[in-house]
């Protein structure tokens, strides 16, 4: 599969900052277009309307859960201690595409919030066989909800991945002893 275009991932990108930073009303084409620095042409060249890049944000976050439920799945210390490990924001591009597409949702976008459903479906999809039941996966689902607000709400100041501490390393133990025979 071929690269796409540098100027449409520095749309992209200054999309992407702009609602991270400033929120969905400030996040306009023209704005876009003199963060990413190209002309309001090079923009629509792109993305014809606000809902192309709109979408556009919308299928990066789409490629990125992808390869974040591969590596999931892949993990040498299992998808459960993945996925409470790389709880915490930090602010790397799944991070901040997660971000923006809450943003464009809280802003009464209907396909972004089907979208961080369809994540957070994916998420549980991937760690449902390595759970004993419906009640150990809410509860790793929850632990990392609470693990990426808590890093927002204390500013960032926990470093991630998130240490192996003596709770969390008792919770991925207890969850994933629960599914062995």
């Amino acid at each position: 599969m071929s690269r796409p275009p540098l100027a449409r991932e520095k749309v992209l990108d200054a999309f992407e900052a702009i609602l991270n930073d400033e929120g969905e009303r400030a996040a306009t084409m023209d704005a876009t277009a003199r963060a990413a620095g190209v002309s309001k042409g090079g923009l629509l060249y792109h993305f014809g309307s606000k809902e192309a890049l709109e979408a556009g944000l919308l299928e990066r976050l789409t490629g990125l859960v992808a390869e974040d439920v591969a590596a999931m799945t892949a993990a040498p210390e299992g998808p459960i201690a993945y996925f409470l490990n790389t709880s915490v924001n930090s602010n790397d591009p799944i991070d901040r595409a997660i971000l923006a597409t809450s943003r464009l949702a809280q802003g009464g976008n209907t396909a972004a919030g089907e979208a961080l459903r369809d994540i957070r479906d994916q998420w549980a999809d991937a760690l449902r066989t390595h759970t004993k039941d419906a009640t150990a996966l809410d509860l790793v689902m929850l632990v990392s909800d609470g693990l990426y607000f808590n890093n927002a709400l204390s500013g960032g100041s926990i470093p991630g991945p998130v240490p192996r501490g003596a709770a969390l390393a008792a919770l991925v133990d207890l969850v994933e002893r629960s599914t062995r025979p």
